[in-house]
């Protein structure tokens, strides 16, 4: 076989329709269009959102306000009574609330806040906290460290 002998398959390949192009083409005269009317003539086309005169959805909808913060940061939260299913003295990361089914997946970081009490000193490192968390985590003799967010600058010490 050599490349002059290459074509496609029987059927595959059809020509495209040239339409306007006379009777004998079988596309001729009014070329697929129609008799008369808006889409019979050229730029005949309507707007995407054009209703026929009647006031569009997109002029009826209200405006939405504000902005979206393309900053923003979602977190999983965890509150401080959870924490309660961990022993004493046990490290508590975002892989051990995976593991014990605090939170579904590490797609997003995790944040304790500080809902409930905590009776037993843990060794939390997640990546926030709120102030009452960490507050209530270091009073009940545990530790808070933050993880650091991929993408964030580390802080110089």
């Amino acid at each position: 076989m050599k490349l002059h002998d290459l074509q496609p398959a029987e059927g595959a390949h059809r020509d495209r329709v040239r339409s306007g192009r006379g009777i004998s083409a079988g596309r001729g005269k009014t070329a697929g269009r129609g008799t008369k009317g808006q889409n019979s003539r050229s730029g005949g086309s309507k707007r995407p959102y054009f209703e026929g005169g009647q006031l569009p959805l997109v002029r009826r909808l209200p405006h939405l306000r504000g902005f979206t913060n393309i900053w923003r940061v979602e977190y999983t939260p965890v509150n401080v009574e959870q924490l309660r299913v961990f022993t004493a003295g046990s490290e508590v990361t975002p892989e051990a609330l995976v593991a014990t089914g605090l939170i579904k997946s590490l797609k997003l970081p995790v944040k304790v806040l500080g809902t409930g009490e905590l009776d037993r000193a843990l060794s939390v490192r997640v990546h926030k906290f709120s102030v009452s968390a960490r507050e209530k985590i270091i009073a009940a003799g545990g530790s808070a460290e933050e993880l650091v967010l991929e993408g964030e600058p580390t802080p110089s010490a």
